[in-house]
């Protein structure tokens, strides 16, 4: 009996030293479902974009082609010394833009010391183009252009030039265009005025 008596009280100290099982849940807290999350409003159709304008096309500038036997040659103005002509190919040199024009001058033709209210590009095509700076001439401080060759002079430099054998070449720059003399006597356009005087 007292072998038995120790073999339960050894099984009821084990008993009580087992954990607990956990309790059942009540019927009040079983029967309650649980709370969800109310669903989502749909969102509001997107507006649709603003279509963007549509671009203003910027018309294309002509392209323009000229030949040799295209040009049309006219006596140049009266502001250049008399046996030049002239050929515009592009623009106008009397008004506000780029222009382009072609000139040729005979052999031993001359333009005095004189400077351009803007840059004068010039390339030559053909023949010679003698050109010096300063305001009285110096045959041996000119630079000789052959063809081929080009030159670019500040606007407001004072310069000269002339050729041996005769020129082909072609001036651009910003019109308008002209031509101010170092000297007055040399400009053309007064001794025309000297002459309708007489």
């Amino acid at each position: 009996m007292k072998l038995h008596w120790l073999a339960l009280a050894s099984i009821g100290i084990a008993l009580s030293a087992s954990p607990a099982a956990p309790a059942p849940a009540s019927a009040k807290t079983a029967a309650t479902p649980a709370k969800t999350a109310a669903p989502a409003k749909p969102a509001a159709p997107a507006k649709p974009a603003t279509p963007a304008a549509a671009p203003v096309p910027i018309p294309s500038a002509q392209h323009r082609v000229f030949n040799v036997a295209d040009l049309k040659w006219s006596d140049a103005p009266p502001s250049l010394p008399p046996g030049a002509k002239v050929a515009v190919v592009q623009g106008d040199p009397t008004a506000s833009g780029m222009f382009t024009m072609r000139v040729t001058v005979p052999a031993g033709y001359r333009v005095p010391p004189h400077y351009h209210p803007a840059d004068e590009n010039m390339t030559v095509l053909s023949g010679d183009v003698h050109m010096g700076m300063g305001d009285t001439p110096d045959v041996s401080k000119e630079s000789v252009l052959e063809a081929g060759a080009f030159s670019s002079m500040p606007m407001g430099l004072h310069h000269y030039a002339w050729s041996k054998r005769g020129a082909v070449f072609q001036v651009h720059g910003m019109g308008p265009w002209g031509i101010t003399y170092a000297h007055a006597a040399d400009d053309p356009r007064n001794a025309a005025k000297q002459e309708a005087a007489k």
